[in-house]
């Protein structure tokens, strides 16, 4: 390694290729720093940056690259550089170098961005596997190799980390114990209470949990490896031992370059980020401002953007980071913000506590009772976002502040998007503020895609999509603009609109719908799926017919789930939860022919997983022999109806609920929505089916049954809301039937009925007056409507499996038997991300081109154009890479009419899936591009160039049709 860079820039050199330190390199690109300075990033581990929050993936899938934050090409792509398995060992402050084991390098700015590493107390036996941390990828690799052939684990240390760990060993199969020292769990977020309510959660999942335990030795065990001998004179033995015990600050070379040190540890850092040396930074878990390691990734991206503007020439500080967190550990949602713990001078406490499911909510006030302070969450978080608004941004607390914590009701305080401040976080991932949009919105962004794409809100992990769309129109609506509705850009309608026109103009088809109401011809992946739900909800088609094929979503073209590594998951539908033994014995028989990963679903499903396409209508034929028919669990659909044993075999039981759960079930299983749908059906009113968190939820009284309606799990929990009280069966389904239909036809696209419920005017009475009173005057069509539906079902794999030509779509390559070589492991293949320095150039209308010019005038036979499918993908074998192929028999709109066929990697840059030939065909703007099906990026088909992501760009070939036949031209 070189004493000095050849670049005539300053060297700008950050030590740690952490999250916080890639974020900062993402900072300084946003910033055009790259150009000002030669950047050089050194990382000790061997691998990219990757997402050390969802560690625990690794685990499950043992694919680094899931994890990882960017391409493989995205440092050479903005003239970066980046030294991986390299170790910093020394700092020379006066000399300005650093010496590394490779060699001395140069820098006229150092970011020390080196992190932290987990702490093992100095216990006597703590070595081997009953010394094993959770922190890097080659830790899990460490824990995954001592899980082999052991039956107990033991993690040591019962804060957040800890209970990470203990999820990757139960996830491993072992019997699982958390040992903690204090006397309950998260002592530094939770108080007591709510320590005591997770406990009692997490002690339902089978994981042990001992308080107050100071481990004293570990010794070999007689029973299992280990013996953990405590201080109480007790003992346990296990198998391995995790510990986190929580982390430390790595300034060793901080301490040995003579920087100053807070007390007790991390490299001292003012509100500029600067280290006692003027030309060094420090950020992340190595940093202590005032005397404080804040420990979270969100400090340390705000440190990040603090130097990234010092270094453009900005004034900015530093002022400390929210600490507020938002986890869902082992399941369970636990959410702590402020002052958690109610130290502040007067401090007032609000508390709700539901012993009956463990839940947990307390409400920290100042003694004025205006402002929020702090507040804890266990078991349920739908509370936590509202609740961080009023603690960030010092919003006035409504009269009755303790609604922010109660259960749902109609009287409960909501936060407008008009309320909220300009300082407000709206999008916590990019640090997006209110105040930003409404900049954006005066610079003249008048479209939320616009918005996305200028300020990058909801572009991370989509959490914030509604509360920035809420946002925005607020914004618009007070400027006297008339807020955009349009679904897309291809529509000027509303998804109810669309409803309206297929109803009443009797539209059966996409291309008459876009004809008579559109924009274009091709539509796109937003409007495609939308009417593709509105047609079956209406006229109920099989969604396998040639013309309704390429509107679907990849989960309903094929008929299954699509997974992250681009295989599929099968879901037999099990009304009920009742099966014979015969019916579980062919399942299993299935799963183990196909080798697939079984799992039992929570909603009383058996789900096999790891199916290639080829290999669904095989499994398929052998399920509906065995007596099953599709589930349709990879539709916007009825999922399950969630069922108790009721009066069958229980003593509680009051009704047949098992009986009434299959009666609902096949009475809509054939049903399409806005959005998923589930059912829970409880004998009696301990609800043991969980029927209050479900969309329609029906518990049996010795009246008869209670309907609830509108509740949810996920994201967004919502306790459902009591519609109507002792009804009888008939009545009961009426109600159900009209509410299913009214929700259908006025909910927005992808909502569910919890946030339809929410946003309607007059709520839950307006329901009622429907569903109810029918004030509309529309029962009778609602029940005629839900009836057709009933009366039209079809199973849609006996359907194809039936017919041999939609057979023929399930193929993994159409030009060549074989099956998928890179399921299991998907490297970033340089072949499908070309080196953009030598391959970009502009057309004549300067738009980005990526396509290396062939190197012959050869054109290659590829296929016949009869394996190809209009307006959709397929997938083929060239020379041993996967070309995804799009056929446009029509030709381009509004360029030629000749048919055209694009060529296009079929590996996804992000995901590392080979996924791209299954997605949604569409246009923006009238270019073509395709929408990758797991995470929706975009890329155009002539170039390969991701519209979301410009730096990032897949491999194109030329290809064309001659007469019968496909051909590509090698590069």
């Amino acid at each position: 390694m070189p004493v000095h860079t050849t670049s005539s820039l300053p060297t700008l050199i950050i030590v740690g290729n952490g999250m916080v330190g890639h974020y900062l390199v993402e900072q300084l690109i946003d910033r055009g720093l790259n150009k000002k300075y030669h950047i050089h990033i050194i990382g000790d581990e061997p691998y990219q940056a990757y997402d050390r929050v969802h560690l625990s993936e690794y685990i499950d899938n043992n694919n680094a690259e899931t994890l990882t934050l960017c391409a493989a090409n995205y440092h050479t792509n903005h003239n970066i550089t980046l030294s991986l398995k390299t170790k910093v060992l020394s700092i020379a402050r006066q000399g300005k170098t650093i010496e590394t084991d490779k060699g001395t390098l140069s820098y006229d700015k150092l970011i020390l961005a080196t992190g932290s590493y987990p702490f093992v107390p100095p216990i006597p036996g703590s070595d081997g596997n009953a010394g094993l941390v959770y922190r890097t990828l080659n830790d899990l690799d460490h824990i995954r190799e001592a899980a082999n052939g052991a039956a107990r684990g033991v993690v040591i240390g019962g804060g957040l980390l800890g209970l990470e760990a203990a999820n990757s060993l139960k996830t491993l199969g072992l019997e699982v114990h958390i040992i903690e020292f204090a006397n309950q769990l998260m002592p530094v977020q939770l108080d007591s209470v709510a320590g005591e309510a997770l406990k009692k959660r997490i002690e339902e999942l089978n994981i042990h949990i001992h308080l107050s335990h100071a481990t004293k030795d570990i010794v070999p065990g007689q029973d299992f490896r280990y013996r953990l001998n405590f201080e109480d004179g007790t003992n346990l033995e296990t198998d391995l031992v995790l510990f986190s015990a929580g982390i430390r600050p790595n300034d060793e070379i901080a301490r040995a370059a003579g920087l100053e040190i807070a007390h007790p540890r991390g490299i001292a850092i003012n509100d500029s980020c600067l280290t006692s040396d003027p030309d060094i930074f420090a950020i992340g878990d190595c940093a202590a401002w005032e005397n404080r390691i804040l420990g979270l990734i969100g400090p340390g991206y705000s440190m990040a953007r603090v130097i990234a503007d010092q270094l453009e020439g900005k004034e900015a500080t530093f002022k400390g980071g929210d600490t507020s967190t938002k986890l869902k550990l082992l399941g369970v949602d636990v959410g702590s913000i402020g002052d958690a713990h109610g130290k502040t001078p007067g401090a007032k406490n609000y508390q709700f506590l539901d012993q009956t499911h463990n839940s947990y909510r307390k409400l920290v006030v100042s003694e004025d009772g205006e402002q929020v302070l702090g507040a804890i969450l266990v078991g349920d978080n739908s509370y936590y976002d509202s609740i961080l608004q009023y603690y960030l941004n010092g919003i006035k607390l409504p009269e009755d502040a303790s609604n922010l914590i109660l259960p749902s009701n109609s009287s409960a305080p909501t936060l407008s998007a008009s309320a909220l401040p300009e300082t407000a976080t709206i999008c916590s991932c990019y640090n997006v503020t209110k105040g930003a949009i409404i900049q954006a919105i005066d610079g003249g962004c008048t479209d939320l895609a616009t918005l996305k794409a200028q300020t990058k809100a909801s572009t991370g992990c989509g959490g914030c999509a509604s509360l920035l769309k809420d946002v925005f129109n607020s914004e618009l609506t007070a400027r006297g603009v008339e807020v955009d509705k349009s679904i897309c850009e291809h529509f000027k309608y509303t998804r109810q609109e669309l409803y309206a026109f297929i109803l009443v103009e009797k539209i059966t088809s996409f291309e008459e719908l876009i004809q008579k109401h559109g924009n274009g011809a091709m539509g796109c992946d937003i409007c495609k799926p939308a009417v593709a739900s509105i047609l079956a909800s209406t006229w109920n088609e099989l969604i396998t017919k040639p013309d309704l094929i390429p509107l679907q979503e990849t989960n309903d073209t094929f008929l299954a789930n699509m997974q992250k590594n681009g295989t599929y998951s099968i879901v037999p539908r099990i009304a009920g939860g009742e099966i014979t033994p015969d019916r579980l014995i062919a399942l299993g028989q299935i799963a183990k022919k196909y080798h697939l990963y079984t799992k039992i679903t929570g909603g009383q499903r058996i789900d096999l997983f790891g199916a290639q396409v080829h290999e669904l209508p095989m499994i398929w034929d052998e399920l509906i022999k065995a007596g099953f028919e599709t589930g349709q669990a990879y539709g916007k659909s009825l999922r399950t109806v969630k069922t108790c044993v009721g009066n069958t075999w229980c003593r509680y039981g009051v009704k047949d609920s098992v009986g009434f759960g299959i009666l609902l079930e096949n009475r809509y299983k054939g049903l399409r929505s806005p959005h998923k749908i589930k059912f829970g059906v409880s004998g009696c009113t301990r609800e043991c089916a969980e029927a209050q968190g479900k969309d329609i939820g029906i518990i049996a009284t010795e009246k008869g049954w209670n309907l609830y309606v509108c509740g949810n799990g996920g994201m967004r929990p919502r306790h459902a809301e009591l519609l109507a009280s002792d009804l009888d069966d008939t009545t009961l389904i009426r109600y159900v039937d009209r509410f299913l239909m009214y929700y259908i036809r006025t909910a927005d696209r992808l909502q569910r009925t919890s946030v339809w419920r929410e946003n309607l005017e007059g709520g839950l009475d307006h329901i009622k007056d429907v569903v109810i009173h029918d004030k509309l005057g529309l029962a009778e069509e609602l029940e005629r409507q839900m009836q057709h539906v009933i009366d039209t079902y079809q199973c849609e794999w006996k359907a194809t499996i039936n017919d041999p030509e939609k057979v023929k779509r399930f193929r993994t390559f159409i030009n060549d038997p074989a099956t998928n070589p890179d399921i299991q492991t998907k490297p970033v293949r340089e072949q499908f991300m070309p080196d953009m320095s030598t391959v970009i150039q502009n057309d004549e209308e300067g738009e980005l081109l990526v396509r290396p010019k062939p190197t012959t005038e050869q054109w290659d036979y590829l296929c016949e154009v009869k394996d190809l499918v209009a307006y959709s993908g397929v997938v083929g074998l060239y020379k041993g890479q996967q070309v995804a192929l799009f056929y446009l028999p029509h030709g381009v709109p509004h360029k030629t009419d000749t048919p055209v066929v694009y060529a296009i990697a079929n590996h996804d840059p992000f995901t590392h899936a080979d996924v791209i030939g299954h997605g949604i065909l569409g246009d923006i703007k009238d270019k073509p591009v395709i929408a990758s099906p797991l995470h929706k990026e975009h890329f155009y088909l002539e170039n390969g160039a991701c519209v979301e992501h410009p730096e990032t760009v897949i491999q194109t070939w030329n290809a064309r049709i001659n007469g019968n036949k496909v051909e590509i031209q090698p590069l």
